[in-house]
């Protein structure tokens, strides 16, 4: 998907969310646990409840992984079923030395075909440019991430001063450009976002910690706000998890609907639409 398509999704809906798809088989209905594949049937309902309102949808890797082959088949099938229009962002924070995340490329922009990949970047460049190569996919880089465990190394100021962060966005701005490069960046600490955007001012943010986290969609689109938007904040537990009932597909559109009403006033704000 190009930066075009994506904005003109924004515009389009009204909204800059992208509900993150992590299946939990200890937290879904349990009256989906009876059919073939529950992972899947609990995703399907969550995107059809929720694709008049998100622009993106984030499906966490990690809980398809878990459970092998059957997991992966999920997966794929929940990927395929997200609408076209959408924009599809693979959860999975590889980075390796360059052959191995060349086939890390290869599976997630060819067989199972999303339109971004989360990246860890601290192997460097050659872990991270064989994502960069694939024409209108891009690389969602993690740059300053909203757990508690960031401060362990995120934070640690080099000989010139900055931040390792901070060094992660200046020197990763040469691989790529802001039409195939975002980052990660926490809803929970919001204030340091502006100085993210100085550093990045065209690039897209995605921003995880909306809701359940406590991060304030607010005080992003104050901090956080770029060309076009830049944004796409994404909430995950508070969608998908709003009910573990019957109800579960009507409660989440809901939560849905209502973080998308409060993005359509912050692009009214901001002359968006």
């Amino acid at each position: 998907m190009t930066r075009a398509e994506l904005v003109n999704q924004i515009v389009s809906k009204k909204s800059f969310l992208c509900v993150g798809l992590d299946p939990d088989l200890s937290k879904i209905p349990h009256h989906l646990l009876q059919s073939e594949d529950p992972i899947f049937e609990f995703n399907k309902a969550i995107i059809d409840a929720t694709k008049d309102f998100a622009v993106a949808y984030k499906p966490n890797t990690a809980f398809y992984e878990c459970y092998g082959a059957k997991g992966w088949e999920s997966l794929a099938k929940t990927i395929a079923y997200i609408p076209s229009e959408c924009f599809v962002i693979a959860d999975a924070k590889r980075g390796d030395i360059g052959n191995t995340s060349n086939y890390y490329a290869k599976t997630f922009f060819e067989t199972i075909i999303c339109d971004a990949i989360t990246v860890a970047p601290y192997m460097g460049e050659d872990s991270v440019m064989p994502f960069l190569g694939y024409e209108n996919k891009w690389v969602v880089l993690l740059a300053l991430t909203s757990n508690k465990g960031a401060l362990d190394f995120q934070m640690i100021s080099s000989k010139d001063g900055g931040k390792l962060y901070e060094n992660v966005i200046q020197t990763s701005l040469k691989w790529g450009n802001p039409d195939n490069l975002m980052y990660v960046v926490g809803a929970t600490r919001a204030e340091e976002i502006a100085h993210v955007r100085s550093l990045a001012p065209e690039s897209f943010f995605l921003v995880p910690g909306v809701g359940a986290q406590g991060g304030s969609l607010k005080e992003v689109a104050k901090f956080g706000w770029g060309k076009d938007c830049a944004l796409l904040v994404n909430s995950s537990r508070g969608i998908i998890y709003a009910s573990n009932d019957a109800d579960f597909s009507i409660k989440a559109r809901e939560e849905s609907q209502k973080i998308q009403q409060e993005m359509e006033q912050i692009l009214v704000t901001k002359g968006m639409i």
